[in-house]
């Protein structure tokens, strides 16, 4: 029996190898690995403007981009150039940090979901100096509720 298996193997490797095309064919074909995918829930509170709600944020690191966000492509984009930048748009403000006695209004937002591969559950609003620049520095995947988003053209 033994001797059996050892002669078909044989003789398997040998048409194998005598036909070149056909060991071609057997190969499996690699598959490209998907688009990895940013997606976050974004939801808006309180602002006085019609994009209060809760919107859905997909972005593809092959540059695509969607979901249920009024200004998807420019909110990747903006996401896209934080990354860049080595920002972390998702940290709260450092402990220790001198900010302004001022307050931005009564809007809150909530970020959760999944970027550059990492969770995210971060939350906004608009109570003081650090925390509204925060909330501006995310503009436009939040909304402009005071004209303050970042000084870049998208």
């Amino acid at each position: 029996m033994l001797r059996r298996i050892a002669c078909t193997a044989v003789a398997s490797l040998a048409a194998l190898s005598a036909s070149p095309a056909l060991a071609q064919e057997a190969a499996p074909v690699p598959r490209l690995p998907l688009a990895e995918q940013d997606h976050l829930t974004v939801t808006v509170s309180d602002t006085g403007t019609a994009e209060d709600g809760t919107y859905r944020l997909e972005c593809g690191s092959d540059g695509s981009f969607g979901g249920t966000h009024h200004r998807a492509e420019a909110a990747c984009d903006r996401l896209e150039q934080l990354a860049q930048d080595g920002e972390d748009p998702f940290a709260p403000v450092p402990e220790g940090s001198l900010c302004t006695m001022q307050h931005g209004g009564p809007g809150t937002a909530h970020v959760t979901g999944v970027w550059q591969g990492r969770p995210v559950s971060a939350s906004y609003d608009r109570s003081g100096g650090c925390e509204i620049g925060r909330w501006n520095a995310l503009v436009p995947v939040l909304p402009d509720v005071a004209g303050g988003g970042p000084r870049t053209a998208f």
